[in-house]
């Protein structure tokens, strides 16, 4: 559907002299009124009309209806309760909103949204709501600040985007294909490359933390098109493996979006920024600069969990619940008018955890299921939730015990919030009385955790709600890279550290201090890649050689070593056939990536006895037609 057929619908379906004019941004079509108070009152109207064009619509007031700015702050300031605690009224002029920071959006809201449709009536501008951070977070100071400074340039690259959507289309969608980029037969550097005759799009576009060389980026020779041909990205989830080479695409002429939720915007963004400084420091750099992962956030387009919008002329997205960390999306693609039904998972939950719910498994229609299978392998069968707390919980009260301190290390997104909440549990209830330092980008990633409760688990999400924050514990402090010698030195503790596999990072320079000492223990919590020192550690190394002055120093591995499974936030071998027998309606063919060779072919044949399912996992590079 082009813009002058949108144009028409509005004119023949609208109601009269109401709207000024229409326009595209992204995916959704924007509606200038003089009259903004009609479209407060009259919901339906809004209702009807995005039933007609089956589109997102956004009404906005016209740029000269808007009361002035200071008139407009004051009257907010007026009609919004003292007890919301505002911190900041923000106007931006080009998207016609104004942007609202306070602590306690409920009392921004009013009954049933009342004191929203107040401010919107009387100051025809739209109010955009931005939860005030209990933790002081410069990512999320700088994301705000950054978006908004970039307004008039973001509706530039929407617009643009917009007549690329709803352009009017060159061929028939009569096939359809997918090529793995990476991240097929391997855990690490997730891309996959999803063409029909007139759409380019690739899902997810990752680096592989403990590879080297060439193996370490996706292969995008292989996708025969010039980034410039390339209509979207979409991202699943803000973990390296999965968007640590978007910025690439930049940097070397994409232009186009990238789909993702709000908090995998911001994460993605604090992950991709520390990756480019930790590779200048390390003189391992990245190819892009901080300038590229920048030029990645204007792109970002966001859509909430349900939403429907148009990503190229003949695929629709709507993203689902992942349940693997904050923000994570299954991605359903329709493509074609009703040619095909695809479903990614990205990475994918589907069991109980303190932090996230469950993944989704509801979908209008699923031909093809492309799903990851990390432990799909016959003898990945993660302990009961409760039997994996009980014996994390034991490894570090025995370790306190002897006077020892317990390093956990963890990747700075998911697996740090689910055992800082497991943590916080256990202080609560079995009393623990030592500090828990969190070293690396924790802090700033739980930042991100505490602005979007709603994300969260319903229990967690109803504690922040009602101003019992377990991120805010006062056990859990944030490590300043000075204070590390003290910790090192100082009494028993508990240590989180980033890099959840030990590629670099305080983890490695926690351990280099405390593997010596057999009254300190080392946990993992999470999946530890072929070639890491994690993974080394986990088949039983000794020694560990390490090079300091230009000379080979061997530091003896006395400490404890353990492996807790359970908290992966990757569903094990029964969640993932548990997920297979849930997800409705039954998909015809199952595509089967990320993961090792070897458990992709014993989940594989396992699906194939159980459900009687074409199963499929392919090789990188191997195209296959879908339709």
């Amino acid at each position: 559907m082009e813009l002058k057929e949108i144009k028409q619908l509005l004119e023949a379906n609208g109601p009269k002299d109401k709207i000024t004019k229409v326009d595209l941004e992204g995916p959704k079509v924007i509606v200038y009124t003089d009259d903004m108070p009609y479209f407060v009152d009259n919901h339906n109207v809004v209702r009807e009309l995005a039933s007609v064009l089956k589109k997102r619509i956004i009404i906005r007031s016209s740029p000269d209806s808007r009361m002035s700015q200071p008139e407009a702050e004051k009257l907010i300031r007026g009609i919004i309760p003292a007890e919301a605690e505002i911190d900041e009224v923000v106007f931006d002029e080009t998207f016609g909103e104004v942007r609202i920071e306070a602590e306690k959006l409920g009392l921004v809201i009013g009954k049933r949204g009342s004191t929203l449709e107040d401010i919107t009536k009387q100051t025809r501008w739209v109010p955009k709501l931005l939860r005030k951070p209990p933790i002081q977070s410069d990512i999320v100071r700088s994301m705000r600040k950054t978006l908004l400074e970039n307004s008039e340039e973001r509706q530039k690259i929407l617009k643009s985007v917009g007549k690329k959507i709803y352009r009017k289309p060159e061929h028939e969608c009569d096939w359809l294909r997918l090529t793995p980029l990476g991240g097929a037969g391997q855990v690490g550097r997730s891309c996959f490359l999803l063409q029909t005759p007139e759409s380019n799009v690739f899902l997810d576009c990752g680096i592989n933390v403990a590879a080297q060389g060439t193996d370490k980026f996706p292969d995008l020779r292989a996708a025969n098109i010039a980034l410039t041909e390339l209509d979207a990205v979409v991202l699943s989830h803000a973990h390296i493996d999965h968007c640590g080479f978007i910025p690439y695409l930049y940097h070397y002429g994409y232009e186009g979006p990238v789909y993702c939720t709000e908090p995998t915007r911001d994460i993605a963004s604090l992950l991709l920024l520390d990756a480019v400084e930790i590779g200048e420091w390390e003189n391992e750099q990245l190819p892009y600069t901080h300038v590229d992962v920048r030029t990645f956030i204007k792109h970002c387009i966001t859509l909430d969990y349900g939403e429907v919008a148009d990503i190229t002329p003949d695929i629709h997205l709507t993203f689902y619940n992942a349940g693997h960390i904050l923000g994570s999306a299954i991605s359903h693609l329709h493509i074609g008018e009703g040619l095909h039904n695809l479903v990614y998972t990205g990475d994918l939950k589907f069991g109980d955890t303190r932090l996230l719910e469950p993944a989704d498994y509801n979908f209008p229609r699923v031909e093809t299921l492309l799903i990851e299978c990390t432990y799909g392998g016959r003898h990945d069968i993660a302990p009961k939730r409760f039997e994996a707390e009980k014996a994390f919980v034991d490894i570090i009260t025995k370790t306190l015990g002897r006077g020892g301190k317990v390093i956990i290390p963890v990747f700075s997104v998911g697996r740090s919030q689910e055992v800082m909440m497991v943590l916080e549990n256990a202080a609560r209830y079995d009393n623990f009385n030592v500090p828990i330092y969190l070293d690396g980008m924790i802090w700033e990633a739980t930042a991100i955790h505490t602005i979007y409760p709603e994300f969260l688990k319903r229990p967690i999400k109803h504690r922040v709600f009602n101003g019992q924050n377990p991120f805010l514990m006062d056990a859990f402090t944030k490590v300043n890279p000075k204070q590390r010698s003290e910790i090192i030195n100082g009494p028993p503790c508990i240590i989180l550290a980033t890099s959840g596999m030990m590629t670099g990072g305080p983890s490695v320079e926690y351990f280099k201090q405390f593997a010596p000492d057999e009254k300190n223990s080392l946990i993992f919590v999470g999946y530890q890649s072929e070639g890491s020192l994690g993974r080394r550690l986990q088949n039983g190394m000794r020694e560990y050689l390490t090079h300091e002055n230009g000379r080979t120093k061997s530091i003896p591995v006395n400490m404890e070593v353990n492996t807790i499974e359970g908290f992966s936030g990757h569903a094990d071998r029964r969640q993932l056939l548990g997920y297979k027998k849930k997800i409705h309606p039954k998909p015809n063919r199952v595509l089967l990536v990320h993961g090792e060779q070897t458990k992709l072919q014993q989940y594989s044949q396992a699906v194939r006895e159980m459900f009687r399912i074409e199963t499929t996992a392919p090789r990188n590079l191997d195209t296959m037609r879908l339709v």
